[in-house]
C-alpha cells in the first residue's frame, strides 16, 4: 500500500506560503505558512499533521492489541503534542484515556506500552515518545 500528499509552497520562508494536499482529499489545498507553523495563524503545519498521523495510528494500534487480549475497548481518546525546538522535531507526547470493560490497570498499561513500541508511525518516528495511559 502507497499513500501519498503533496505540498506547493510560493516565496520565501518567513513571507511565503504553501498548500498541502492529500490524495484522500480530506486536505485539499490547505493552507500553510509561517505563521501557521511558528505562530497562531490559521491553517495547518506540519507538526500537527504529525501529531494527527501519531495519535490516529496509535489508537487504532491499541485497539488491535486489547481486541486480540480479549478486551474490546468501548472508547480510546489519544491527544499527541509535537515538540518542535531550534528547528528539530524532538519529542511526540502521546496522552491517552480509554473505557476498556473488564481490564485492569497493569494489563491497560502493557497494552498501551505495546502500542507506543509498536504502532507504525511510532516505528517511523526518530525521536523521544512519552505515554501517559489512563483508563476512564
Amino acid at each position: 500500500m502507497i499513500r501519498s500528499s503533496t505540498a506547493n509552497w510560493q516565496g520565501t520562508g518567513k513571507e511565503g506560503k504553501g498548500t498541502l494536499s492529500t490524495q484522500s482529499g480530506v486536505l485539499t489545498n490547505s493552507q500553510y505558512s509561517f505563521n501557521t507553523r511558528f505562530e497562531n495563524g490559521i491553517g495547518t503545519n506540519p507538526e500537527e499533521l504529525i501529531g494527527a498521523a501519531h495519535a490516529g495510528c496509535f489508537s487504532m494500534k491499541l485497539s488491535f492489541i486489547l481486541t486480540a487480549a480479549g478486551f474490546p475497548p468501548e472508547n480510546i481518546d489519544t491527544k499527541c503534542e509535537i515538540t518542535l525546538d531550534n528547528g528539530v522535531i524532538s519529542k511526540s507526547a502521546l496522552t491517552v484515556t480509554a473505557k476498556v470493560p473488564n481490564i485492569t490497570a497493569e494489563k491497560f498499561a502493557e497494552a498501551a506500552a505495546d502500542a507506543k513500541a509498536n504502532c507504525p508511525v511510532s516505528k517511523a518516528l526518530s525521536l523521544e515518545i512519552t505515554l501517559d495511559a489512563k483508563l476512564s
